[in-house]
């Protein structure tokens, strides 16, 4: 089994300062209490307008952002370089519902997928789909029998196609595009929409990728419904792995509806299907593109190991190994 263990290798492109840094960050935000006190003081100082950035600038923004702007992310993108290390820049805005935010969201996302097209140390492009319709929208046309007003049945199309001019801005640029998951109650209508998306881009590559979170338990038969659908209609299917990020509103949102809580009822069982779907994409690799964006050292020995055994190349392009 492939291990971890070389900290020298792993690490060699950071200063002792960055390393002492990043242990002291993620010790403080290992506390719940803290977590939930500073999360609750951050909001608060962003509605007063009171200046934060002094805090969390030299903190959580080095550790987690790698620039204001494309032009900012340069330099972060070539030190990731020198370390062959790809980048992916996420323009990370969401659940913005008027038409000017959507509108600037969409030509910013353009501009990252334009950029990524003429760098080659940027693999992907990548967006959430919250950016670009309304949380209501989303939401009624992921639910069975819940009708829609004309309005809102044409704002769902206007989605449809702002997610096709993304795509296919992809495609022209012959970039991969990732589409992030969303919460359970969105996301039905975004995986219609995405996998219309790759029937029609996915032809001769996985140009579009849909994002797959592991720790709800119909993920797994999703993904090889979705594989049966990419060999009836010749399409290859691109999927994003990740275990998930929404877990207590998920749960929450179960318990007060009363409808089934959709996500797995322990880490093992979440552990076992993204693993599962880790074995299944390689056992049919010649149809499936994986995107493997975990941390989890487990899953990623796995897979390559899984790669090994299939004598997979390690730099094979239809594999990639992604962390935040």
């Amino acid at each position: 089994m492939m291990n971890f263990d070389n900290t020298e290798l792993a690490f060699r492109s950071k200063s002792s300062i960055d390393l002492t840094r990043a242990y002291l960050l993620f010790k403080t935000i290992g506390s719940n209490a803290i977590v939930k006190i500073g999360s609750f003081a951050a909001t608060t100082a962003v509605k007063l307008h009171l200046p934060v950035m002094w805090a969390a600038g030299p903190t959580i923004y080095s550790q987690f952002v790698g620039g204001e702007s494309i032009e900012k992310c340069h330099k972060a993108v070539r030190h990731l370089e020198k370390n062959q290390v790809g980048a992916i820049l996420d323009y990370s805005v969401e659940g913005k519902e008027n038409i000017a935010d959507i509108k600037k969201a969409l030509a910013e996302t353009l501009h990252s997928i334009k950029n990524a097209g003429q760098d080659a140390n940027i693999p992907f492009a990548v967006f959430k789909p919250t950016a670009f319709t309304t949380h209501d929208v989303l939401e009624k046309a992921s639910t069975a029998k819940v009708s829609m007003t004309e309005a809102e049945k044409a704002e769902a199309e206007n989605f449809r196609s702002r997610v096709d001019t993304l795509c296919k801005a992809a495609y022209d640029a012959n970039i991969p595009i990732l589409i992030d998951a969303e919460d359970t109650f969105f996301q039905h209508f975004i995986d219609e929409v995405v996998l219309d998306m790759m029937v029609k881009y996915n032809k001769e590559s996985a140009i579009v990728f849909n994002t797959y979170q592991m720790y709800r338990w119909d993920r797994l038969a999703l993904l090889q419904k979705d594989y049966d659908r990419a060999v009836k209609e010749n399409f290859f299917l691109g999927a994003k792995f990740v275990r998930g990020a929404y877990m207590e509103k998920e749960r929450a949102r179960a318990a007060e509806k009363g409808y089934k809580d959709p996500i797995q009822p322990d880490k093992e069982s979440t552990d076992k299907d993204y693993n599962a779907a880790l074995k299944f994409c390689i056992d049919h690799i010649d149809r499936i593109s994986i995107f493997n964006g975990t941390h989890n050292e487990y899953s990623s020995a796995y897979l390559a190991e899984l790669m090994e055994e299939k004598g997979l190349a390690k730099d094979d392009k239809r594999i990639f190994f992604s962390q935040l």
